[in-house]
Order: structure tokens, then sequence, then C-alpha cells
């Protein structure tokens, strides 16, 4: 493919999201960018790296948290960005990052509105991940070590956080097959098996464009 490949991965808890953008970019040689989003966007912005992680895949965060936290605002120095609430400067300095990055390299980001953020790049491709819920609760049970009660609610949570998240922003449905390239249930492939179909479908896609 000529020009740098992006992949986004959008996924739903517990359906190993992360690890498959972790094993594709190891599979390819490029980077992959999940929380590290969020130290290069606190490194570009001037706002500390723990306002990202609060506001971290959320739409909005409470009135009076926003009011004081704009007073570590160094950034942007605008009187309209100054006045902008607190997660509207976390997803503008996410995007500008996400962008940054799609321009100096080839790499895989998970999460994030990526794929929006990245709506005009020429050879973005977009996943979204999905998985049976047996098998995300019994993943989520063993990564927080929680029993399958805990570990349903935290899948829920996520995902309620994730889709209101990428609506308010993108415009569009958190997970409707209509706004990918292509959807995938780990339940189905495995990591591995994951992998393998993302890039032999990058491949594919970049053939039709020839």
């Amino acid at each position: 493919m000529e020009g740098k490949l992006i992949i986004t991965i959008g996924r739903q808890c517990g359906s190993k999201g992360r690890s498959i953008g972790q094993k594709l970019a190891e599979t390819m040689g490029i980077k992959c960018y999940d929380k590290e989003i969020l130290t290069e966007a606190a490194k570009n912005s001037g706002l500390c790296k723990e306002v990202f992680e609060s506001h971290d895949e959320k739409a909005a965060g409470s009135f009076l948290y926003s009011f004081v936290m704009d007073t570590y605002s160094m950034g942007y120095n605008t009187s309209s960005y100054m006045n902008m609430p607190i997660n509207h400067k976390v997803f503008l300095a996410q995007f500008d990052t996400i962008k940054k990055l799609a321009e100096e390299e080839s790499c895989v980001f998970v999460g994030r509105c990526a794929d929006y953020a990245l709506a005009e790049h020429p050879n973005r491709v977009t996943v979204f991940i999905t998985g049976d819920e047996e098998d995300k609760v019994n993943h989520l049970m063993e990564l927080h070590r929680v029993n399958a009660s805990k570990a349903k609610d935290i899948m829920i949570k996520t995902d309620k956080n994730r889709s209101s998240y990428y609506n308010y922003y993108s415009g569009k449905k958190w997970g409707d097959a209509r706004n990918y390239d292509l959807c995938i249930n780990s339940s189905a492939t495995g990591v591995d098996g994951a992998v393998r179909l993302i890039s032999e479908f990058a491949r594919i896609k970049a053939e039709n464009k020839r």
C-alpha cells in the first residue's frame, strides 16, 4: 500500500480489542496507540495526564470539576478554548494528537474516535471488535480478578461510556456495522484469527483501490 496505513479499532469491553490491536501492530512492525494517546495528548496540550485519564472515552464530566480543572490549562490560549468545558478540551487534544501521529507513521489506534478523527485519511481501515457475552465476562473476570457479576457490571458501564463518547463526538452510532469497514466477533476468530483477518482485509482494500 502506498503511503501510511492506519488501522482504527473500536471494541466492546472484554472483546480483547486491545490485545488484537497490539498483536496486529507487532505483526505488521508498526506502533499501536491505546492509552499512549493520553500521554501524547497531555504533552501536546499542556493539560496534565490525570485529566485525560479521568475523562478517557467519557462524553462529559461534572460542571464543578470542569470549572476547577480549567484553571490548569496551559495550552491553546484563545478565549474560546479557555472557555471550553474540560471534556471538550480533552477530546480536542486527543483529536489533534491522533491526526498528528497518523501523519508521521503507519500505526494502529485503539478506541478514542480515531476512525472519526481520521475520516479523510486515504489509507484508513476501520474495524470494530465484538464478542460473545460469556467470553467477554470470562475475560474480564480473569483480567480484573473479580466475580462474574462484577465483571458484567464493568462491561456494561464501560460500553455505555464508550458508546456515549463516540456517539456524542462523532454524530454516528458506536458499533453500527455501517460505520466500519470490518466487524469481527473475536469469540469466533480468537486474537490470532482476528489479526489475520484484519491484515488480509487491509491488503484486499488496498488492491481494490488501485
